[in-house]
């Protein structure tokens, strides 16, 4: 019976397509006849231009994405954290179809839906992470896991990280767990130019495309410095240098506008496709935002100056251990700076790393980020940044827990694009929310109690034995 009614309206389908073009449609034919007619002025010569439709195409959705929450209800009585200069205590926070419908101080106005005292904990936007390689490399870490570098050549534009990101990584519930609520999965860094990033909506679901955030550009990972020059270098092939490095971006990107120049206005049937070259064309026009992984100060000037040469904008550096060497140059770009609070020296370019970096690129008017780059430190992500607060604080560097909130939220958010959505606790955003146990997040003490995306409750710390996300770890436990 289930197998009749799912075959009926496709069979119609099909049936009502026969009668429409004829019989060469279903026989031998029916390459030529789907290439005559209205197809062939759907892509043809009258047809849309540009590579827009491609890029359409390629992110068509296959499972629907999930609905935000239906249900409306009202946090009251704890601290709330709105990531804009406000900290009310005691505050409200509203929600309504997923998103926020009310903030403020002292008692709601009025009470709306199911009512949740939060007496005693903090209220903070969801936490977002910049750079994070769960899904393609996920856990358990073995070699059938290892899906985040594409090292077969310099440039692999072409490939998608959400292509190789696995759904059923333990490690997303635990970092929904620590309170993040949006996260960008990059690919690795062994080549200048790795793939396309993909910015995912932290709720668990069969495959990437239904995680990703609703909108968000795509983004691109790059790479200078040791790691493209080292993997390569050891093969005997470019680059083998710093001076390769320059040399591989320069190659592409000229080749990237040569492509564009000669397709961006061929009808859609007509553009030669590349998928290295789509990719580097949304760099070009700005479609797709670069994300660069760089260490060195001397990195970082030079990629701007490739990067100046061909019109690109970089978005942000991740690592970035020396960009309070250059904190001027970055603000005034207006880049931000996603890196670590603590991570230094573990190869010569992360010699000169300090724990003052964040503080000292947000005194200079830059946008601070801490990311992890970690299955574990993406689960304390808030202490992370802390611990960057209390190094600032120490260097005499004037800051506020507010500041030290927005490099977990707001200022990633707007690195990826997705600032006008969620980041910040204001009428009109996502009901992306973390309700934390104590008085401040930046505490060790403090755990994400409660963590919604969406208005949607996805991880409860008062819940035990709840079924996890994964398949992959049920049945995996040990009765004690």
């Amino acid at each position: 019976m289930l197998r009749t009614r799912l075959r009926a309206p496709w069979s119609r389908y099909v049936l009502a397509l026969a009668l429409i073009a004829g019989p060469g449609l279903l026989g031998c034919g029916s390459t030529s006849a789907a290439k005559g007619g209205d197809d062939a002025k759907a892509e043809g010569e009258d047809g849309p231009k540009g590579l827009e439709p491609l890029e359409e195409r390629a992110h068509a959705v296959v499972e629907a994405p999930p609905p935000p929450a239906s249900e409306a209800f009202t946090l009251r009585g704890g601290v709330v954290m709105t990531a804009t200069g406000h900290r009310w205590d005691p505050g409200y926070v509203v929600v309504e179809n997923g998103r926020i419908a009310a903030v403020g101080e002292g008692e709601p106005p009025s009470r709306v839906g199911r009512v949740v005292d939060v007496s005693g904990h903090v209220v903070t936007p969801g936490l977002i992470d910049v750079h994070s390689h769960l899904g393609v490399y996920p856990q358990p870490s073995v070699g059938a896991h290892m899906d985040g570098n594409e090292a077969t050549s310099p440039n692999t534009a072409g490939v998608w990280a959400e292509h190789g990101f696995w759904p059923e990584d333990p490690g997303l519930e635990r970092a929904s767990a620590g309170g993040i609520t949006t996260l960008e999965i990059l690919p690795g860094s062994a080549n200048l130019i790795g793939g396309r990033g993909v910015i995912l909506h932290l709720r668990p679901m069969r495959s990437a495309r239904a995680m990703r955030f609703p909108g968000a550009p795509d983004t691109v990972k790059m790479a200078c410095g040791e790691n493209p020059k080292r993997v390569y270098g050891r093969k005997g092939s470019a680059p083998m240098t710093r001076m390769g490095n320059g040399r591989g971006f320069r190659a592409a990107f000229a080749a990237a506008r040569a492509w564009l120049e000669e397709n961006r206005d061929k009808p859609v049937a007509k553009v030669k496709r590349d998928l290295e070259m789509e990719t580097l064309a949304g760099v070009l026009t700005g479609r797709i935002l670069v994300q660069v992984h760089c260490y060195r100060a001397d990195d970082m000037l030079t990629f701007l100056q490739v990067a100046d040469e061909f019109g690109i904008s970089v978005r942000a550096f991740h690592h970035a251990l020396e960009a309070y060497k250059i904190r001027d140059v970055l603000a005034a770009r207006k880049i931000g700076v996603a890196t670590w609070a603590d991570w230094w020296g573990f190869k010569m370019e992360a010699y000169d790393g300090i724990p003052e970096n964040l503080a000292l690129v947000d005194e200079a008017g830059g946008r601070a980020i801490v990311h992890s780059d970690s299955p574990e430190g993406i689960q304390r992500l808030n202490q992370e940044a802390a611990k960057g607060l209390a190094s600032g604080r120490a260097a005499g560097v004037s800051l506020d827990e507010d500041k030290a909130l927005r490099w977990i939220t707001a200022n990633p958010a707007w690195a990826l694009g997705v600032d006008a959505e969620v980041g910040t606790l204001e009428v009109g955003k996502r009901a992306d929310l973390v309700v934390w146990t104590g008085k401040t997040p930046f505490s060790v003490y403090a755990v994400a109690e409660q963590t919604y995306v969406d208005g949607v409750l996805v991880h409860d710390a008062r819940v035990k034995d709840a079924a996890p996300w994964s398949d992959f770890e049920k049945g995996q436990g040990v009765g004690l």
